[in-house]
């Protein structure tokens, strides 16, 4: 009898792909979000440097750019848990333009051998010029 093995994927490097998609890698997409050195400029471009946080294990930066009404305390990651894509199904405002801004997306991720999607339609203002999450509206 052998016992499945389940591998941990590499870490993600400045040279890697981005977790978020865009065609970049990760040091010329999301890492200057995630350091502080250029805020997202975009709904999405924050929900998308997000869901790499979320990927890459940094919850600092996903604390950072939650709106004070409904952010929590701290986060806790499931360790076993690995993000491994994500879709943007749609906008609504969220441009330099805007003051708010809705993106719709499903994220997949894979959970202790089963695989698994989050879906929300993530709302988003724009408070002392910089992009941050409010909450995910209710579904239809």
């Amino acid at each position: 009898m052998s016992k499945k093995k389940t591998r941990r994927p590499a870490a993600v490097t400045p040279a890697s792909p981005c977790p978020c998609g865009r065609a970049e890698t990760y040091r010329e997409c999301c890492a200057p979000f995630h350091r502080g050195s250029a805020p997202a400029p975009t709904a999405e471009r924050l929900m998308r440097s997000r869901y790499s946080a979320f990927a890459v294990g940094d919850a600092g930066y996903l604390l950072r750019t939650w709106h004070p009404s409904t952010r929590p305390d701290g986060l806790d990651f499931e360790p076993a848990q690995r993000w491994t894509g994500l879709d943007i199904l749609g906008t609504t405002g969220g441009s330099a333009f805007h003051a708010e801004g809705t993106v719709e997306f499903r994220a997949h991720y894979t959970l202790h051998g089963d695989t698994g999607s989050q879906h929300e339609n993530s709302r988003f203002v724009r408070e002392g010029g910089r992009w941050v999450y409010v909450d995910a509206l209710p579904e239809a």
